[in-house]
């Protein structure tokens, strides 16, 4: 007995008020049944049909544009579909629709594609009827066949072919180009730059439901890197582009290597489009030259950012970037930053610094690049108020696309006010750290995770005793259902000042909890180890946790519950001898283009200064966390 799947698209009410003031549109629905077929295969001949998306744009335009949005807008409405572009989509279904039985194996198909009743390939493409309202579209699959030979000659050493390209598996055409792909790519991983498919002999056997599919390939001569070509660049020199792609020319062909040059380059930021490939013509001594083009960036751009809370005020952000300063990809970069703006938390005025910095990629080494950074600040916030100038540089080492390790030295002067009164002093630092990333998605991650961490010896020269600051800071995402809509999101952050006491060490290496960057319903940097003249004084270790259930419920729109908790202690390490404190609350997102808008509403659970607020609010661009 055979079963049938069926699917059916109709205009609906509101499409039907829009064509009372509109011409007739000229297709009214769609049907697509297959005969004897799981319900899979029908999903698939569906999504490819390329009458269905025709009907589908229409009926988008049609509930988007609607004759009210005419009339409020006096515009006119959408052309409706005209009979000869529906024709040529239904006369293009048979060869979209036998690609998707190809593809699952079924090679003895019959396709039926009717329009009002008349198969669309007897309607001769130039004599289309005046109007076409039905399409109906009717597919026989036939058998599924299978593999009775599945050969590839020859193979590169260690090839692992897809498991399915076998006698007797299922003999899907999508298989069979799986098969031929991971067989050349083989090739050209050893040097084989010029692999491909020699001949292809792929015989269907109907009578007894079978395929024979035999490859052959030709690797050609293993090659070795030649000259790196620049096409394209104006400001940028073409050595420097050279030297930032870092191709190791003369050494054995590589697609990973080349992968690795066209990411440096854009890496650099210098570069809005990049293009590596290897030249058509081999080379003497079975060299390979790589052919670059590239489009330069715009050489200047500025950007800003805003962020608000009901405590904490305002934050504004904003830069100004030079690109290519010198010739060789140099970035030149000013930070803006203006922070408590219109605070109404006690103690805790305006912060705001203005820093510089000049980068230079591939200095030294195509994955290495250099800095040299200062950076001026005041900082006026419930534990302290210091004045600050720092002066360094440092370099970056990219390992990988999502890990990447930093080292640099850093000179500083401050001037101090604090519970323990005012002083001067100066120190040097040497902070290293390590960076890795897998997030999908920086502003909106749905999986993967994220681990910044730094270690910073330092040095003191005027009134500051040595020691060593560690901070760590963990994120992990986990994304649920088909579009990953919900997301299980966490955070830690470990913090540790060991070497001076907490009256002689740097007020901002000392560390605080309370307010968005930690716990988020709890009055900014409110928690400390305790209090003198009300003024907060901050910990020598630190610890905060944070977890979000993040779901977008509908469309654009999504919420958010979350709960925070933070602890400061004064000793260097974590011992439960300090305090902790916790709050939590719900919030909303708007997803947009550069990530979403965030509202949250947040409470103080337990913990926290006694006359605090009981409602805090924090709007900005992005997640949390």
């Amino acid at each position: 007995m055979q079963s049938s799947f069926a699917s059916h698209i109709r205009i609906g009410t509101a499409a039907l008020l829009w064509l009372s003031a509109c011409p007739a549109i000229a297709l009214d629905s769609v049907t697509i049944n297959v005969v004897g077929s799981e319900k899979g295969l029908q999903d698939k001949l569906e999504s490819a049909s390329m009458l269905m998306r025709l009907l589908d744009e229409q009926d988008a335009g049609k509930n988007r544009l609607g004759w009210l949005t005419f009339w409020k807008r006096n515009q006119p409405p959408p052309e409706p579909v005209s009979s000869a572009e529906t024709l040529a989509n239904a006369r293009a279904e048979y060869r979209r629709l036998l690609t998707i039985l190809y593809g699952e194996g079924y090679y003895g198909g019959v396709i039926s594609v009717k329009l009002d009743g008349k198969e669309a390939a007897d309607i001769p493409p130039l004599s289309a009827p005046s109007t076409i309202s039905n399409a109906v579209v009717t597919v026989d699959p036939g058998p599924e066949f299978t593999f009775s030979e599945a050969n590839i000659r020859p193979l590169a050493p260690e090839t692992d072919l897809p498991k399915g390209y076998a006698p007797g598996e299922i003999a899907k055409s999508t298989t069979i180009s799986e098969a031929a792909l991971t067989a050349t790519d083989a090739w050209r991983d050893i040097g084989h730059a010029k692999a491909d498919i020699a001949s292809e002999d792929i015989t269907a056997y109907h009578a007894q439901t079978r395929l024979a599919s035999r490859l052959t390939l030709a690797p050609g001569p293993r090659l070795r890197f030649g000259p790196t070509r620049v096409s394209g660049n104006e400001g940028v020199r073409t050595e420097r582009v050279v030297a930032i792609a870092g191709i190791p020319t003369g050494e054995v062909f590589s697609p990973q290597e080349v992968q690795d040059a066209a990411e440096r380059l854009r890496r650099s930021q210098a570069f809005r489009s990049v293009s590596l490939r290897p030249a058509e013509a081999i080379g003497p001594g079975d060299q390979i030259a790589i052919e670059a083009d590239v489009v330069e960036e715009k050489r200047r751009r500025i950007g800003f950012g805003a962020e608000v809370s009901t405590q904490e005020g305002g934050l504004f952000n904003a830069y100004w970037m030079h690109r290519n300063l010198l010739g060789g990809a140099e970035n030149l970069r000013f930070d803006l930053d203006i922070a408590n703006i219109g605070t109404n938390e006690p103690n805790n005025g305006m912060d705001y610094s203005l820093g510089v910095v000049l980068s230079r990629p591939a200095t030294f080494h195509p994955d290495v690049d250099v800095e040299l950074r200062s950076k001026v600040s005041h900082v006026d916030d419930p534990g302290y108020v210091a004045d600050t100038f720092e002066v360094g540089g440092g370099g970056v080492y990219h390992y990988s696309p999502t890990l990447e390790f930093d080292a640099g030295l850093d000179i500083r002067y401050s001037e101090v006010e604090d519970a323990f009164g005012t002083r001067e002093y100066s120190m040097v630092s040497f902070p290293v750290g390590a960076t890795w990333d897998t997030r999908d998605n920086e502003l909106d991650a749905t999986e993967g995770f994220y681990l910044d961490s730094e270690l910073r010896p330092f040095v003191g020269i005027d009134n500051m005793e040595n020691g060593v600051r560690l901070f760590l800071d963990g994120r992990t995402y986990w994304g649920f259902g088909d579009e990953r809509n919900t997301v299980l999101a966490g955070r830690m952050q470990y913090g540790s000042l060991v070497g001076p006491e907490i009256s002689g060490a740097p007020q901002d290496y000392l560390f605080f909890a309370g307010g968005g960057g930690s716990v988020r319903g709890q009055p900014f940097q409110s928690l400390g180890t305790g209090e003198i003249d009300d003024t907060i004084i901050g910990g020598r270790s630190y610890v905060a946790l944070s977890g979000e259930v993040r779901s977008y419920v509908r469309g654009n729109i999504g919420v958010v519950g979350f709960i925070d908790a933070g602890y400061v202690g004064a000793e260097e390490f974590y011992d439960d001898a300090g305090e902790w404190m916790t709050g939590g609350g719900i919030g909303i997102r708007y997803k947009t283009g550069f990530g979403p808008i965030r509202a949250d509403i947040a409470v103080p659970i337990s913990g926290g200064p006694d006359d605090a607020d009981q409602v805090q609010i924090y709007i900005g661009i992005g997640q949390a966390f």
